[in-house]
């Protein structure tokens, strides 16, 4: 048996990993489709740098018992055509969404713990536009 055959074979499942000369960073990715809550707004970080950031609803059940979330997904997009595509979808666009979600623990003003999921985006599709109203 080869060097290589042993190694593997020795490694526990799940640890054996492709051959990479960056560190593993385990991501939960999450995958969208819904419609835009309002149009999505440019917004400045503590770090002095830009982001834009929107809301995203999904709305899932029967008409009688339907149910809405609401995701905040935020991208890191410099000045130039994609940010201007963007921050011109107009509210109600129907988009998929593919990003990484991380959960975001803080205190608020009143003192209690408190967790927001945030989704960073990857990629968009817009699959819809809402029908301009005449």
């Amino acid at each position: 048996m080869s060097f290589l055959a042993r190694r593997a074979t020795a490694a526990a499942p799940g640890l054996a990993r492709a051959f990479s000369a960056s560190a593993r960073r385990d991501v939960a990715r999450m995958t969208l489709v819904g419609n835009l809550g309002a149009t999505p707004e440019v917004k400045a970080t503590s770090t002095g740098r830009e982001l834009v950031e929107y809301a995203v609803a999904s709305s899932h059940g029967q008409k009688e018992n339907r149910q809405t979330s609401w995701f905040k997904v935020a991208a890191f997009i410099e000045e130039g055509p994609r940010r201007d595509f963007l921050t011109s979808l107009p509210k109600g666009s129907t988009v998929y969404v593919e990003g990484d979600a991380i959960m975001n623990n803080f205190t608020d003003a009143e003192g209690k713990s408190r967790n927001v999921l945030r989704i960073y985006q990857r990629h968009i599709e817009v699959l819809k536009r809402p029908s301009p109203t005449e």
